[in-house]
């Protein structure tokens, strides 16, 4: 019978050594497959893979779309990529951006919740704002496992306190348990032979994981998840619409970009910074403009045009020196507020008791 063999797991900043550390300290013949997001870089390659495969024992790579799952191996999701988790396989696809990201963590998360259920576990390891916490949540809601890194020695504490705030955790751990609790959970049995059941697959769930791969019924479906919120995607510009689990609040847009509220308000912030930029770049643009006409109209002794034109161009500096103060003060306020948050109390105290290591007593296998 089968353990909690299908283990998830997502983080962004201080993810590389947080996974390192894991991978370090898990046996070569774990009875379980791993499948992994980190926030990468869309325009460069990764090397998680090979930083990885120099940690452990488990081969560490990223799959091709339809990559068989196996035990013992770490599939790492591929730059500017969703990796989803299937009924005996994995799809690698340029769905819409979650949460700001592609790859993001959470459309792993409820792939893996849909396709298997209490054989789950949703690891959320250290990185900034939250994305994981919509994807524990339905991990949970499907009688999967749901581990986090203690928050109070995460490099970046955010992905991981949301999750404790909006999850029924069951383990808040520090980064040097967390294999042992991988190992252990992967060595104990499910209920129900281990065979996914269809209680707990909402149709929202269904709909979500479909839209992570831009299916048509999917994004065409009239009950949707969610209610018009008023507000608009920053991605495309669309309508964005309300879904509330519990007090998780998120947003999602027509052609499937999803948003957490702190993903939303980043994302809407970027955009005005944009369209700040842009009114920057008009303003000096006009300036200049009008001191070419000033000078040609001196040049006909056009005096009365010239001052016209001159006062115009001064008027656009004031105004652009005003956009740039703004935009240099949003700059460092950004900055202070990371600074803060990074150095926050949590208010949590870890739940998680001494967890008993069994010796693994699986190697690879295909997983059923």
């Amino acid at each position: 019978m089968p353990g909690h063999d299908i283990i998830v797991i997502g983080a962004s900043a201080g993810g590389v050594e947080a996974l390192s550390n894991i991978v370090r300290g898990l046996p070569p013949n774990l009875p379980a497959s791993l499948f992994v997001v980190l926030h990468v870089s869309p325009h460069s390659k990764s090397m998680l893979p090979q930083i990885l495969n120099r940690c452990g024992s488990l081969l560490a790579f990223h799959p091709r779309d339809g990559e068989v799952l196996r035990h013992g191996l770490i599939y790492v999701a591929p730059p500017d990529h969703h990796l989803l988790v299937r009924d005996g396989y994995v799809t690698v696809v340029r769905g819409p951006h979650e949460n700001g990201h592609r790859p993001a963590v959470d459309p792993l998360f409820r792939s893996a919740a849909q396709a298997y259920g209490n054989r789950v576990v949703g690891v959320v390891l250290s990185g900034a704002l939250d994305d994981g916490t919509a994807g524990l949540m339905a991990v949970k809601q499907r009688g999967g496992v749901a581990v986090v890194q203690d928050p109070d020695e995460a490099f970046h504490p955010s992905m991981p306190r949301s999750a404790i705030e909006h999850v029924a955790v069951d383990y808040i751990v520090p980064l040097d348990r967390v294999p042992a609790t991988l190992v252990d959970l992967a060595q104990r049995e499910v209920g129900n032979g281990g065979k996914p059941t269809s209680q707990g697959v909402s149709e929202d769930m269904q709909i979500e994981t479909g839209i992570a791969e831009l299916e048509s019924k999917a994004l065409q479906n009239p009950d949707r998840p969610g209610l018009p919120s008023g507000l608009t995607c920053p991605d495309c510009h669309g309508a964005l619409y309300e879904m509330q689990e519990g007090e998780l609040l998120r947003y999602r847009c027509r052609v499937g970009h999803a948003y957490s509220m702190d993903s939303l308000l980043a994302g809407q912030s970027e955009s005005l910074e944009h369209v700040l930029y842009a009114a920057l770049r008009g303003l000096e643009e006009i300036a200049a403009l009008s001191r070419r006409v000033a000078e040609r109209a001196r040049q006909r002794d056009q005096a009365i045009v010239a001052r016209r034109f001159e006062d115009k161009a001064q008027n656009a500096m004031r105004n652009a020196e005003i956009l740039r103060q703004l935009l240099l003060r949003d700059e460092s306020e950004s900055m202070l507020d990371d600074e803060v948050a990074a150095h926050a109390p949590t208010g949590q105290t870890p739940a998680a008791g001494d967890v008993e290591v069994a010796a693994p007593h699986l190697g690879s296998a295909s997983v059923g």
